[in-house]
């Protein structure tokens, strides 16, 4: 039961990107599409006791901040790509709104305010998207293959020709793929091609339900060469992926600032942005100013990322991640570097931290966090239950500094109550980090320091 508003008053734009009204009962209105400080009008498709939900039909006054979306498939309509949120807003605009988010939730969450906000980490808006899920889907009845995003709120396959936010390259190979999996016997059991781009090298990871026959093989051969791109086969769950053919460059990525390349399979987890992963990881180590006599945690270390240029920086640093498999490629990656002699890489599960087990870890000077979307809940709340109670761990003393990349402003700000309010730190600066312009996602870092 659809209806139509009277003009509503747009005062604000919450995370998934939908404009904030209040109709004339005093009503919240969401409205996809609209703006801040625009007058609209929209047609209502959900309604609740307290809250409605609509798309925006028409503007009477429109917002100096919106601007026409780059890409084609962006837009409120039938098919339309969802996975991007933002584009009709400024990049600027985008970002603001993120750090608002960032400070909105570290008070309203965990009743924590920074003491300094810093400026926001940007790069650049388009073309920055290193990494990427397309899905695969091939339409008996229109005889047609469809690789992209999902369409917004839907199951479907968005019919996209072109991707602004994966490098122009990529973008280009689009209808080119189309063209190829059509071509291919095994076409309907290709559910998704996983992108995984690095300095060098455009890794592409074809998922396929049967083994293929030698014609399609023949086939992927003959794109990877004409196109330049490297085919990984994946026929069950990422642990089973591995090259269609040995040799060639190696996938890996750089960090100039610190001299160190990391080399990693495209099922690993590694920043979608590289732009902003060396700008945040120089930032990260400023901020946590390590000294060559200290010693350093570098929590839910992954490859490697922070560890290795702490590395250079610290006199010794501990990887502490949940896979022994992630281990064992760091370990390797710092060999590959020249630093396995000051590091050490262990695998604990992170999400399961006692007093006990922080206390055998020893003391470090400085602690780095970058916990995925869960955050590092049991590793706050073992430091805040020893602060409470000192005998949980004789004689082990917290670290002087911690820096805190968080991909999830929710668990960070939860984290944040329990170091500030319990375990005795301060927070002394957080900003937003824009690893994912135009979609809803908010990265961030934050400061704590007893």
């Amino acid at each position: 039961m659809n209806h139509m508003t009277e003009w509503l008053k747009v005062e604000s734009i919450e995370l998934e990107a939908q404009g904030v009204a209040h109709n004339a009962e005093g009503k919240v209105v969401f409205i996809d599409g609209a703006l801040p400080g625009e007058i609209v009008k929209a047609q209502i498709a959900r309604r609740k006791n307290n809250w409605e939900q609509g798309q925006l039909t028409e503007i009477k006054k429109e917002s100096p901040l919106r601007v026409t979306p780059g890409c084609p498939h962006f837009g409120l309509h039938a098919g339309a790509c969802g996975g991007c949120k933002m584009q009709h807003l400024q990049a600027g605009a985008q970002v603001a709104v993120k750090q608002r988010v960032v400070e909105d939730q570290l008070w309203h969450l965990g009743k924590v305010k920074p003491e300094v906000l810093l400026r926001p980490i940007e790069g650049p808006t388009w073309g920055y998207r290193y990494r990427a899920r397309f899905s695969v889907r091939y339409v008996q009845k229109k005889g047609v293959v469809l690789i992209g995003f999902h369409e917004r709120k839907s199951r479907y396959v968005a019919d996209m020709q072109v991707c602004r936010v994966v490098p122009q390259v990529v973008s280009d190979l689009l209808m080119p793929l189309r063209e190829l999996i059509s071509g291919m016997a095994e076409r309907d059991r290709l559910p998704q091609i996983e992108l995984a781009m690095g300095d060098d090298v455009i890794a592409l990871v074809l998922r396929h339900l049967n083994p293929l026959p030698d014609g399609d093989i023949a086939l992927l051969r003959e794109f990877a060469a004409k196109h330049g791109v490297q085919w990984w086969l994946q026929p069950k769950g990422p642990d089973t992926v591995k090259l269609l053919d040995e040799g060639g460059a190696q996938l890996a990525y750089s960090l100039p600032e610190f001299g160190i390349r990391m080399p990693f399979k495209p099922t690993d987890f590694t920043q979608v942005n590289p732009h902003i992963n060396a700008t945040l990881v120089g930032r990260a180590l400023r901020l946590l100013a390590v000294r060559p006599d200290e010693r350093v945690i570098d929590w839910f270390c992954g490859l490697g990322n922070f560890t290795l240029p702490l590395a250079t920086q610290a006199r010794e640093v501990l990887g502490i991640e949940g896979s022994e498999t992630l281990v064992q490629r760091s370990f390797e990656n710092a060999t590959v570097n020249g630093l396995a002699h000051k590091t050490r890489f262990v695998a604990r599960n992170l999400f399961d931290m006692t007093p006990e087990l922080l206390a055998a870890d020893g003391y470090a000077d400085r602690w780095l966090i970058d916990p995925p979307r869960e955050g590092a809940f049991a590793l706050a709340k073992a430091v805040a239950d020893i602060a409470q109670d000192p005998s949980l761990a004789p004689g082990w003393v917290p670290p002087k500094r911690i820096v805190y990349v968080s991909c999830n402003p929710a668990t960070l700000a939860r984290d944040a109550g329990l170091l500030v309010n319990v375990a005795g730190y301060r927070c002394t600066a957080a900003s937003a980090v824009n690893m994912f312009p135009h979609t809803a996602h908010v990265e961030s870092i934050a400061v704590f320091e007893r």
